[in-house]
């Protein structure tokens, strides 16, 4: 049986930038990976040639798939939540809804950003974290949104974390990492599908030189898994799987 991957991110060009790597190497050893992206991006700064918001979240909409088909994802989708707000979205109601997807998708590996709102500190990313670690846990628990279908428990957690800072950027309090990734073989695809964002061409151009330094690992840290066990380092997000 294959194994099976679960992606959860803010935003389009979340996916690439941020775990490209993973998800790159994960569909080339046959993962079934699935990405679920909680915005249309529509409040980003840098808006390429869209004239409105709405015409900014159709294109990045269109972005977001284009990378995704490009990294092998093998599912993809992208739903109605307002870009730069989720910390006002309803808790429960959008844990329900990623539950609901993990008992269906059944991933033994979900990853999201860490709790530090990653390498920018965005509070989208901060509360996509959130969202993602109760989901993870209540999708378990047959007490939890009996609606959304026969629990089912995904087998690990991983929180996104880094080993530099973007300069000028307010500086986060990453966690420590307990799997680096060696991505070198995908690297160029993931740089690839960012470049894929063509409405973010300013922020893929102000951090080229940071992903060409640093960009050949990714860095994880796992933050659940069944069983008591100290946390050991590794270079394989589903080592012993």
């Amino acid at each position: 049986m294959s194994l099976k991957l679960m992606c959860v991110i803010a935003h389009p060009d979340d996916e690439c930038f941020a775990f490209g790597g993973a998800l790159a190497l994960a569909a080339e050893r046959g993962v079934t990976t699935y990405v679920v992206c909680l915005t249309d991006g529509q409040a980003a700064t840098y808006r390429g040639e869209a004239r409105t918001a709405a015409e900014l979240g159709r294109m990045r909409r269109e972005e977001f798939a284009a990378s995704c088909q490009l990294l092998g994802v093998s599912q993809y989708e992208l739903l109605d939540y307002d870009d730069a707000r989720l910390e006002f979205v309803d808790f429960s109601h959008v844990s329900g809804r990623l539950v609901k997807r993990m008992r269906s998708f059944q991933p033994d590996v979900v990853l999201t950003f860490g709790s530090d709102g990653g390498l920018n500190t965005h509070n989208d990313h901060m509360m996509v974290s959130a969202l993602t670690t109760a989901a993870f846990h209540w999708a378990g628990r047959d007490h939890r949104y009996p609606e959304a279908g026969p629990i089912f428990q995904p087998r690990r957690l991983f929180h996104a974390t880094t080993n530099f800072f973007i300069p000028g950027r307010r500086v986060p309090l990453p966690l420590p990492w307990t799997v680096k990734l060696d991505i070198r073989s995908v690297q160029q695809r993931k740089a690839q599908a960012f470049r894929l964002h063509s409405s973010q061409t300013q922020v893929m151009e102000s951090t080229r030189a940071l992903f060409e330094q640093h960009g050949h690992e990714e860095f994880y840290a796992l933050i659940a898994a069944p069983g008591v066990q100290p946390a050991q380092l590794a270079d394989d997000l589903f080592a012993g799987l």
